[in-house]
C-alpha cells in the first residue's frame, strides 16, 4: 500500500471506531509492521494539528484514537447541549495520584496511604472512567485491583504513565505521604497546563485575521 492509502485507512478505522484501537491489529489488517503505522499515525496527527482542523489523533500507549480538538470542546458541549464535567475534587485527585503513580493498588492500599475510607471516591472515579479493575490480588480475600484508564492518559494528555513527571525517591511511610502529595500537585499542574492549553489555542483562534476576499467575492460584491 501507497502511505497516502495507509494514512486514509487508518483515519477510516479510527473514525469509524470512536474507540482507542490497538496499533498491532491495524498493522495485522493492512498487512505491514507495526513501525509503519506508528509513523503514519505521527503524520496524520502533525497534519491535523498544522491544519488546526477540529479533530486530533492522539497515542494511547499502544493504541491510537480520534478525538476533538480541546479549543472546539464548548462548541461541542453547546451543541450536543452537555455539561462540562466538574473539575476533580482533592480527596478524588489524591485517590487518582496514588493509583497512578503506585498502581494496580487495591482500595485498601488506598485507604492506608489516606486512613480514610475511599469507597465513593473509587466509585465515583470508575463512573468517571478515570479507573478500572484490572483483576484481583494473590492474597486471602483476592481484593480487587485498580489502574488507570486510557481516558485518563487522554483527558491528562499523556501518551502513557511513563510521561507522569518522576516523584522524588520516598523511604518509609512518612515520606510516602510526601510523595503522595506531591503526585497531586503533579496531577494538578497537569490538568491546569491542559486547560489552559486549550484556551490558548481558542484565543488564538478567534485573534486569527479573516482572509481576504477573493477575486471572485470582490467582482460578484462589485
Amino acid at each position: 500500500m501507497e502511505n497516502k492509502d495507509i494514512e486514509s485507512a487508518i483515519e477510516a478505522i479510527l473514525f469509524v471506531s470512536g474507540e482507542p484501537v490497538r496499533i498491532s491489529r491495524i498493522a495485522g489488517v493492512l498487512d505491514v509492521e507495526e513501525s509503519v503505522i506508528d509513523e503514519a499515525s505521527k503524520k496524520l496527527a502533525d497534519a491535523y494539528s498544522f491544519e488546526r482542523r477540529g479533530i486530533r489523533l492522539i497515542k494511547l500507549e499502544d493504541k491510537l484514537q480520534l478525538c476533538s480538538s480541546p479549543e472546539y470542546a464548548d462548541f461541542i458541549r453547546r451543541t450536543l447541549e452537555t455539561r462540562k464535567p466538574p473539575q476533580l475534587s482533592g480527596p478524588a485527585l489524591e485517590v487518582l495520584a496514588i493509583i497512578a503513580y503506585f498502581g494496580p493498588v487495591t482500595k485498601a492500599y488506598v485507604e492506608q496511604v489516606r486512613g480514610v475510607d475511599s469507597s465513593y471516591t473509587v466509585g465515583l472515579l470508575q463512573e468517571r472512567e478515570l479507573i478500572e479493575s484490572c483483576g484481583r490480588l494473590s492474597a486471602p480475600g483476592r481484593p480487587m485491583l485498580f489502574r488507570t484508564t486510557h481516558n485518563f492518559l487522554r483527558i491528562f494528555g499523556l501518551e502513557s504513565l511513563k510521561q507522569l513527571p518522576e516523584l522524588p525517591h520516598v523511604e518509609g511511610a512518612s515520606d510516602e505521604k510526601e510523595g503522595i502529595q506531591n503526585a497531586i500537585l503533579e496531577l494538578k499542574a497537569r490538568e491546569a497546563e491542559m486547560e489552559s492549553h486549550s484556551q490558548a489555542e481558542a484565543e488564538a483562534e478567534e485573534k486569527e485575521p479573516k482572509s481576504e476576499e477573493t477575486d471572485a467575492e470582490k467582482t460578484e460584491a462589485e
